[in-house]
């Protein structure tokens, strides 16, 4: 599941039903180029960002003048109704977009191509995150680059917790403590929410995976084969929201709701608490109506893990050496190269009114990451300090990444949570025990 943006500069864009035009055939542009086709272009209606793009593209072809970047540009960046399609029709960009969880997938389906000879070309792969090379590292050969990535965490208003009596600066650490602060948020009356949640749209599945993996639990077992979601850690987490929902009446009496209804919510000011990622916040203050000192984000309550998404591209099976050498550059240039490029260039965003200084779990490590973090720190104007919290509590986390087949486990999942808070009689161990079910036959299929 993917949040409504990852960093910064992608808050007002993402691409996805791109124009349908076969790729990868003719790598040889006018004059000898090599040309590569790239996706994931901010569409027009995304301004700044579609400019950024632009002139960092002019930017690379003046340094690179043997290379013929051709972008292509949709919202959103993937469309998952239309990417097995367009794989299997040969229709995808040269170089494509995929989120964490598409990895494998492209792999298995054998529409990746191998870039274990190239990589140690892209000057950037040794700088990133272990964790997240390992994401497109299949049978010990590389098939993609990771981009960006997110962390989910506990999104809270500051001034509603200190009408409640709360310390803004102590964020809850357990679901007890949400639990309570939820109870006091939702005290103050006048339609304030205490604490929401998602339970449609495939989205109150992938919130139920991010609080099984807060309490330790998992959705699938480690070889991919079983469900492990009626467990005690799974009985928890439903126990809890159906608790909060029904004998607490902390979460309001307006259920199934999805991410925008939430962020409508706590940019109005009427909602206390929900899981979100960095990438919400810039959204609930240019959008919803919210101003940034009063949104802070704190850690997965729960004190075991947190769910980890992003995304990164991959290369077409039919793309030619040379295509696969430009592409590689490029990616260095537009988006690996700490405190430069399309998402590291933080002064340019600064400059142009672009929320600098969020949480985003750290893509590099050494030096990179110094620099990168110095760039930004320099160039903030959020309330960091507002993320503290945040920063130092996923130090403790495990970082699990979605589970295999998520959607169509997401499907299932959101079931359960929409039972559990639209009926107050819902039997949890039977929801649990069905669901189990159907997920061992979705894993058993594939």
């Amino acid at each position: 599941m993917r949040n409504t943006g990852i960093r910064r500069t992608l808050v007002a864009l993402g691409v996805g039903a791109l124009a349908l035009t076969a790729c990868g055939a003719d790598d040889e542009a006018a004059g000898g180029k090599t040309r590569i086709t790239v996706n994931c272009m901010p569409p027009k209606s995304a301004k700044v960002d579609r400019q950024f793009f632009e002139e960092d593209i002019a930017a690379f072809e003046k340094k690179n003048p043997d290379i013929d970047v051709v972008p292509h540009d949709a919202f959103p960046c993937q469309d998952p109704k239309t990417f097995d399609a367009k794989l299997a029709g040969g229709q995808m960009e040269d170089v494509f977009y995929t989120y964490f969880t598409d990895a494998r997938h492209v792999v298995d389906i054998d529409q990746a191509a191998d870039l274990t000879p190239y990589v140690k070309e892209l000057k950037s792969y040794d700088t990133i995150q272990q964790q997240l090379r390992d994401i497109y590292t299949v049978d010990g050969k590389v098939y993609g680059i990771p981009r960006t990535g997110y962390s989910m965490g506990l999104i809270y208003n500051r001034e509603l917790f200190e009408k409640a009596g709360l310390d803004p600066d102590r964020p809850p650490t357990t679901w007890d403590e949400v639990r309570d602060a939820a109870k006091k948020i939702a005290a103050l009356g006048d339609g304030t929410v205490g604490y929401a949640d998602y339970s449609a749209q495939n989205q109150g599945g992938w919130h139920f995976t991010a609080e099984l993996y807060s309490q330790g639990g998992d959705v699938v077992s480690a070889d991919g084969k079983k469900a492990t979601i009626d467990t005690p850690e799974g009985h928890a987490v439903l126990q809890t929201l159906h608790d909060m929902r029904w004998k607490d009446e902390s979460m309001g009496s307006k259920q199934l709701l999805v991410i925008n209804d939430v962020q409508q919510m706590m940019g109005a000011g009427k909602l206390g608490m929900y899981l979100a990622a960095p990438d919400n916040i810039p959204i609930l203050v240019k959008e919803k109506g919210a101003e940034y000192e009063n949104i802070a984000l704190a850690p997965m309550p729960g004190g075991e893990g947190t769910l980890i998404g992003g995304d990164g591209y991959m290369f077409d099976k039919n793309a030619s050496p040379e295509q696969i050498r430009a592409g590689l550059k490029w990616l260095d240039h537009m988006f690996l190269t700490p405190g430069d490029g399309f998402l590291g260039d933080y002064a340019r965003a600064k400059k142009n009114d672009a929320p600098v200084g969020l949480p985003e779990p750290r893509l590099f490590t050494g030096a990179a990451d110094t620099k990168d973090q110095q760039v930004k720190k320099a160039n903030a104007n959020v309330p960091v300090e507002n993320y503290q919290a945040f920063l130092d509590g996923n130090q403790q986390l495990e970082m699990k990444i979605e589970p295999p087949h998520a959607q169509q486990l997401y499907s299932v999942l959101d079931g359960v949570v929409s039972a559990v808070l639209t009926k107050e009689d819902a039997d949890i161990d039977r929801l649990l025990k069905d669901a189990s079910g159907k997920i061992d036959g979705i894993l058993a299929r594939s």
